[in-house]
C-alpha cells in the first residue's frame, strides 16, 4: 500500500463530508463511504502483516481516525471501533483467523463487549445466546467479537464470573434492523445483534479477562511492541480519537459559519472580542485534547517498547488522561456552539451534527468518568482498588 490510510482518506474527503446527511438518513454509513475507507487501508492499520496489516504505531491510528471523523462524525466513529478489532483477532487462534482474513484480508469485523450474553459449554466449544445493542459499523461486518458471560451446563451464569469474547461469522447472528433510532452518532449503524443458539468452537473463544489483563497476548507468544499494548490503551483509543476528530470537524464548521456573520449586536463576528476569545479558546482546549491523547498513547509505547510493566497505576492514570481529553473537546464545542445564533440549529448546517455526535460520543462508556477516576484517584495513593473500580482499566 502505497499511498498512507490518513492521506487516501484526505483524497475523499469531499465525498465523505458530502455523505454526512446521507448517513444519518440510511442509520448507517453509506455503501460508497465503506469501500473508500476499505479502499483507504484504515481498518489495516492495527492488522498483522502476516494478513495484510499494517502494524502501525497506534498514533497513526488515532489521527487518521480523527482525520475521517472531522469530516463526518459516524465515518471516523466507525473507523475508531472496527478499526480496534484487528489488533485483537492478531492474538486470537491462528485457525479462527484464517478463517476470517483467509479470503479477504480486508474482511471488517464487528463488535459490542458487553457480556450480555451466556456460553453454555458443551462439548467441542460452546452453545451461545443472547442479545446486545451498539454494534457500530455492523451492516459492513462479516465477523464478530461478542461479549459473553461463561455459562453452566444448565445455562446459569457459571460462579465466579468469568467473561468471554466470542467470534461468530455473520451466518450465526441477526442484525436488528431499525434498532438504532438516536438523536447523535446516527450514520454509524450501532444496532442491536441476536445469537439463538449458536455453538462456538471453543477456538473462536477468548478469555476476555485475559484480553484485558494482558494474558492473552503472552499465551499467544506475540512479541511486537503494538500487540503487547495493553487493552485499556488500545480499545478506548479509537473511540476518543472519534471525539477529538468531531470536535475539529466542529470547529471547522463554526469558523465556516462565522466568518462572514453578523451577530445579533449588529456587529461582526470577526469584529467581536467576546466571540473571538471565546473561539480562540475553544480552539486551544481542542488542541489540547488531542495532544494529551496521542502524548498518553506515545508514553504508554515507550514503556511496552522498554520491556518495562504497564502497570494498574500507569493504565489507570492513562484511561483518566484519555477520559478528560474526550469531556475537553466537547466542553469546547458546547462553548463555540452556544454562541453561533440560532441559525447554527438548523439542520441543513453541519454544525449541529457534529455538536449532537459530540456528546452522543461521552455517552460510550469508557467516557464515564466516575469509576476510572476514583480508581485512578485510590491507585495513585497507594490504595488497593476494589474490581468494580477497576472494570475499565
Amino acid at each position: 500500500m502505497t499511498t498512507r490510510p490518513i492521506d487516501a482518506i484526505g483524497e475523499i474527503a469531499d465525498q465523505i463530508r458530502e455523505s454526512a446527511e446521507t448517513n444519518e438518513q440510511l442509520t448507517r454509513v453509506a455503501d460508497p463511504i465503506a469501500k473508500g475507507l476499505r479502499d483507504s487501508g484504515v481498518m489495516k492499520l492495527l492488522a498483522p502483516a502476516n494478513y495484510g496489516g499494517l502494524e502501525s504505531h497506534p498514533r497513526e491510528f488515532a489521527e487518521t481516525v480523527m482525520k475521517a471523523a472531522s469530516l463526518d462524525g459516524s465515518t471516523g466513529w466507525v473507523c475508531g471501533i472496527v478499526g480496534v478489532h484487528p489488533w485483537q483477532m492478531a492474538f486470537a487462534d491462528p485457525k479462527v483467523q484464517e478463517e476470517v482474513w483467509g479470503e479477504d484480508d480486508n474482511t471488517w469485523i464487528a463488535s459490542p463487549y458487553a457480556p450480555t450474553g451466556i456460553a453454555r459449554p458443551v462439548d467441542g466449544g460452546y452453545i451461545f445466546n443472547g442479545r446486545w445493542q451498539f454494534s457500530s459499523g455492523t451492516d459492513h461486518c462479516d465477523w464478530i467479537f461478542l461479549g459473553a458471560m461463561l455459562g453452566t451446563p444448565e445455562g446459569e451464569m457459571a460462579m465466579p464470573p468469568t467473561m468471554l469474547h466470542m467470534i461468530l461469522p455473520r451466518s450465526d447472528y441477526t442484525i436488528v434492523e431499525d434498532s438504532w433510532n438516536v438523536v447523535g452518532l446516527k450514520g454509524t449503524g450501532s444496532k442491536d445483534i441476536i445469537v439463538k443458539d449458536a455453538f462456538v468452537p471453543s477456538y473462536r473463544v477468548m478469555n476476555g479477562d485475559h484480553v484485558i489483563d494482558g494474558t492473552a497476548q503472552i499465551e499467544a507468544g506475540m512479541e511486537k511492541t503494538l500487540f503487547k499494548m495493553p487493552w485499556s490503551a488500545m480499545f478506548p483509543l479509537g473511540i476518543t480519537s472519534a471525539v477529538i476528530g468531531i470536535a475539529e470537524g466542529a470547529l471547522a464548521a463554526h469558523l465556516d459559519y462565522q466568518r462572514n456573520r453578523i451577530g445579533a449586536s449588529g456587529v461582526a463576528i470577526k469584529d467581536d472580542p467576546y466571540n473571538l476569545f471565546a473561539l480562540g479558546e475553544a480552539a486551544a482546549e481542542i488542541k489540547s485534547a488531542r495532544m494529551s491523547l496521542l502524548a498518553n498513547i506515545d508514553e504508554i509505547w515507550d514503556l511496552v517498547d522498554a520491556g518495562k510493566e504497564v502497570d494498574f497505576e500507569r493504565r489507570a492514570a492513562g484511561r483518566q488522561q484519555q477520559i478528560h481529553s474526550a469531556w475537553r473537546a466537547v466542553m469546547a464545542v458546547d462553548q463555540i456552539f452556544a454562541r453561533s445564533g440560532g441559525n447554527a440549529l438548523r439542520m441543513d448546517q453541519p454544525l449541529q451534527r457534529f455538536w449532537r455526535d459530540a456528546h452522543a460520543g461521552l455517552n460510550h462508556a469508557i467516557h464515564v468518568p466516575s469509576t476510572t477516576w476514583h480508581a485512578a484517584a485510590l491507585s495513585s495513593m497507594g490504595f488497593e482498588v476494589p474490581p468494580n473500580l477497576a472494570s475499565m482499566i
